[in-house]
């Protein structure tokens, strides 16, 4: 039996401290955390207006505008890291087809860097 129960202490080691490590970084901040909050720390950050208002209230377009261009690009780089990967085996024909992409991505760009999507006044 003992050998049984022997055979679990990794399995009960791995419970222990898959449930250890959570409880303790969900109860470091409330230990250990700084509480003086100015007006800066509670101002609006990323979004641009307070969150304490209506919530049908109208906002710059602007905003959507940003979050899709990141999306884009960002899906260029998930598509160039497969791409990079398997570069040897792909040939010229996954050369030019990536080339063509990346053209047509950065005649995206260019479009949208003159029609001023880019700016932030």
């Amino acid at each position: 039996m003992d050998g049984l129960l022997n055979s679990y202490l990794p399995v009960v080691i791995f419970l222990a401290v898959s449930i250890a490590i959570p409880v303790a970084l969900v109860a470091a901040p409330y230990l250990v955390a700084y509480r003086n909050p100015d007006p800066e720390k509670l101002s609006a950050y990323e979004c641009g207006f307070n969150s304490f208002d209506d919530a049908r209230m109208k906002f710059d377009i602007r905003f959507y505008l940003v979050s899709i261009l990141f999306i884009i690009f960002d899906l260029e780089v998930a598509f160039l890291f497969p791409w990079a990967v398997s570069f040897g085996q792909i040939g010229m024909l996954g050369f030019w087809s990536m080339m063509i992409f990346l053209a047509v991505l950065t005649i995206g760009f260019i479009y949208e860097w003159k029609k001023g999507a880019l700016e932030w006044d």
